[in-house]
């Protein structure tokens, strides 16, 4: 791909936001903040992916409605709460959508917001999941689901999200995985 066709591309880049996730006044405030368009739609996995017209002028992912299987995708949790009951209560259907997206050979990258490494390590959260097998949870989903994982402040959440997408899609195009779409 030449330089002019990668930026038309980029120019086209869109986040999709998932439809279970709520439009509450923060979430809205989040969207505010990506620097580009955004639509809902149906995931089969994660909160936000992305959407770009390749030089074909064919969109890579057709949001006609259904529910899609994107190639990268983000999982965000608001705090480190969140993320143990995820991997508590929840944990069945936390892992079962982390194992859609590995057998869609998708990347998935967790954001926590309002959290960091030592509250993770020292237990500073409402939980009582003990923090030895917190953290040895979520580096067993880094290793097993080659996840990426990351911490941010909320207000800073949406271009996080945004950068992961962008570059990973960037990286794609860059490498030509999406020339055959």
């Amino acid at each position: 791909m030449d330089p002019f066709e990668l930026k038309q591309c980029l120019d086209s880049f869109m986040i999709i936001v998932d439809t279970r996730e709520q439009p509450t006044p923060k979430a809205r405030r989040r969207y505010s903040t990506f620097g580009c368009e955004w639509v809902r739609n149906a995931l089969s996995y994660g909160d936000y992916a992305y959407n770009v017209k390749l030089p074909s002028g064919k969109w890579l992912l057709d949001l006609n409605g259904s529910e899609i299987s994107p190639p990268c995708v983000v999982e965000r949790k608001m705090n480190l709460d969140e993320l143990a009951q995820c991997f508590t209560h929840s944990r069945d259907r936390f892992e079962r959508e982390f194992q859609r997206a590995s057998n869609n050979n998708a990347r998935i990258h967790l954001v926590v917001e309002n959290g960091n490494m030592e509250n993770l390590y020292n237990g500073k959260y409402r939980s009582k999941f003990h923090p030895n097998a917190f953290t040895q949870s979520v580096w067993a989903f880094v290793a097993r689901y080659n996840m990426g994982f990351s911490f941010c402040k909320a207000e800073t959440s949406g271009k996080v999200i945004r950068d992961i997408l962008f570059r990973d899609c960037k990286e794609r195009l860059e490498r030509g995985e999406f020339d055959n779409e």
